[in-house]
């Protein structure tokens, strides 16, 4: 293992009909552009029995019919697409920017970060959004991006006590992650602002506006820009 990458992926079964294929021990690029191949290598090679192919950060989860086929057969057909994994070109990320009004309303927790760090609010806007974030997977609800390369100088814990409800397009910070929420839902990540992008909207033909793989840039826009993108309907 070099890196936290495993040269040969680690299977574990989850389940009675799931089988974890693990590729790496931490949130790494290279780690995830290996689970990223691999799915790649699965869906257009779906072995007899397979259902559905989750990936995630550093392993994917097959989930399959034990009514045709078994762990050990998957280990196998697995194992021998991995060797093709080297032959394997992944499209060139999309990057996608998402605009942001950051504080007030929208970011009420942004005060707590900047304080945690010895930071101002300006300085937390400009360290959050300079990097292009490296999309690791889309999960818990329906469009969350889960996201890496967030700096060490926003590193912030989540609300000890979650809120019942986020709104839209809010985005936070927790522990070493950043993420936008597409839906009303309950979180508790640190809210430092707030799209008004619709980010996933199940009319369109493309319900989401990104993928795991993408990047997202963050854009800082005022109140007033918020408003008016807002009314346009947010597309």
């Amino acid at each position: 293992m070099a890196g936290g990458i495993f040269e040969k992926a680690k299977f574990r079964i989850a389940g009675d009909r799931g089988l974890l294929v693990e590729y790496g021990e931490t949130i790494d690029p290279g780690v995830n552009q290996k689970v990223r191949s691999m799915t790649m290598v699965v869906e257009k090679n779906m072995p007899d029995g397979i259902k559905e192919v989750i990936p995630t950060y550093r392993s994917i989860l097959v989930l399959y019919d034990p009514a045709v086929t078994t762990p050990t057969v998957l280990q196998e057909k697995l194992t021998a697409m991995e060797e093709r994994l080297s032959g394997i070109d992944i499209p060139p990320p999309k990057v996608v920017d998402i605009p942001v009004c950051y504080g007030g309303e929208f970011g009420p927790d942004i005060d707590y970060v900047a304080e945690s760090h010895g930071l101002s609010v300006k300085e937390v806007v400009r360290i959050h959004s300079e990097p292009e974030y490296l999309i690791y997977m889309v999960g818990f609800t329906p469009g969350f991006p889960f996201l890496g390369g967030l700096s060490e100088k926003l590193h912030t814990p989540r609300l000890e006590t979650p809120r019942t409800s986020v709104p839209a397009g809010s985005v936070g910070i927790a522990n070493n992650q950043t993420g936008i929420y597409p839906i009303t839902s309950p979180g508790g990540w640190q809210l430092i602002g707030r799209t008004p992008l619709r980010l996933f909207s199940p009319e369109r033909v493309n319900p989401f506006l990104y993928q795991a793989g993408d990047r997202i840039r963050f854009k800082p826009i005022s109140s007033e820009e918020y408003d008016r993108l807002a009314k346009e309907g947010g597309e």
